[in-house]
């Protein structure tokens, strides 16, 4: 943080005591509740249940749906989505969307990013939710989420957010352990701890996945994949990926890439409650790795007394893998327009010669591909 903006930041005392307590009471009660009473399951099983619900509702809600528009819900949906979302306790999604939008216009810059890793873990962890930075982002907070103004559900949780916030997080725990006969546990665990640990795994988001992890699409920014962040935050992990393309709905791109949010989303687009699914083609994809890794090689070869000619190597490579893959897909077009199109006279023939056509360029481009992450890889 620079000296004037560190001059005028102000401290927001609310966020201070809300963080600093709920975080002594987790790491103190918790563990001395269990030690003098003992834990039942019932208190866990719903702890981790409300921790799946209400971070999904982030992931699911404000992050993909409402921050970036990846995907169109129907409005039930969206209003378990707003519920969760004050369970989170992470403020309303207009105002999560708007900080989260000016994040991705400004990322890493020191004074426009609201929690820029480049000021360091705890800044992007934790400190700009304690420390208010006078960089004027407050001044027209929402200008940039017309969309979601128009939202009447999210206009109505912004409206009541705090009482349904609160609410919620006393309510649904206190009513459980009356249920159950076990308050102050439930309070504890379903609570406070629960509470605290769905906080700190969506701050490792900005914090951890802009420092730990791998650079695969895109160097120009700090966000960084990383499975072990991608298991513990619903799918969030795949952080590198989601800032070159963040108007995908998926951040884990392959099948099995854990990303349970990415599963919600298209398994509820089989029976209409998500629509318009917005996906990145293989094609980009495949054209951003290769960009990354041609400019990871000329940075480590540039030092090479025979860079000149290795760089000419490395542009000659890639520019065969950019064309067999132009021609891959330029041939999958065809192919899948020939297969909507079966009024076309010798329907069966041509479709067979596009086909053949698609599958020859493809094993092209996968061998050229090889030619290219061997080479690359060498210096890279």
């Amino acid at each position: 943080m620079t000296d004037s903006t560190q001059k005028h930041a102000q401290p927001i005392w609310a966020n201070i005591i809300f963080f600093g307590l709920s975080f002594l009471a987790a790491i103190t009660l918790v563990p001395w509740y269990g030690i003098q009473y003992g834990f039942h399951f019932s208190s866990w099983a719903w702890g981790v249940g409300l921790w799946l619900f209400s971070s999904t509702a982030i992931s699911m809600g404000y992050h993909r749906l409402w921050s970036h528009r990846a995907y169109e819900a129907h409005p039930l949906l969206r209003a378990v989505l707003a519920i969760g979302g004050c369970l989170a306790l992470q403020n309303s999604a207009l105002h999560w969307s708007s900080d989260h939008r000016i994040h991705h216009k400004h990322v890493d810059h020191d004074e426009k990013d609201p929690y820029s890793a480049s000021l360091g873990f705890w800044h992007s962890h934790i400190g700009w939710l304690l420390m208010r930075r006078d960089n004027g982002r407050y001044n027209e907070q929402y200008d940039r989420c017309k969309d979601l103004q128009r939202d009447p559900i999210v206009m109505f949780q912004h409206k009541y957010y705090w009482p349904l916030s609160i609410g919620l997080n006393i309510l649904v725990p206190a009513l459980l352990g009356l249920a159950y006969g076990i308050f102050w546990e439930m309070m504890l665990v379903a609570g406070v701890l629960r509470l605290v640990w769905s906080h700190h795994l969506t701050f490792f988001i900005n914090s951890l996945a802009h420092m730990w992890g791998s650079r695969p699409y895109t160097e120009e920014n700090s966000a960084r994949d990383n499975l072990i962040l991608a298991v513990l935050t619903g799918g969030e992990g795949y952080h590198n990926y989601h800032h070159k393309f963040q108007y995908d709905y998926r951040n884990g791109i392959r099948w099995w890439h854990f990303d349970p949010s990415k599963w919600w989303i298209k398994s509820l687009s089989w029976i209409g409650v998500t629509s318009n699914l917005k996906k990145v083609s293989v094609e980009k994809i495949e054209k951003a790795k290769a960009e990354t890794l041609l400019l990871k090689a000329k940075d480590r070869v540039a030092h090479l007394p025979n860079a000149e000619e290795v760089m000419q190597m490395l542009h000659d490579e890639y520019e065969k893998l950019v064309q067999h893959l132009a021609e891959v897909y330029e041939a999958q077009k065809q192919w899948l327009e020939a297969k909507k199109n079966k009024l076309i006279e010798s329907y069966e023939q041509e479709h067979s010669r596009l086909m053949e056509n698609y599958h020859q360029l493809r094993k092209r481009f996968e061998e050229q591909k090889a030619s290219w992450m061997t080479l690359a890889k060498q210096y890279a």
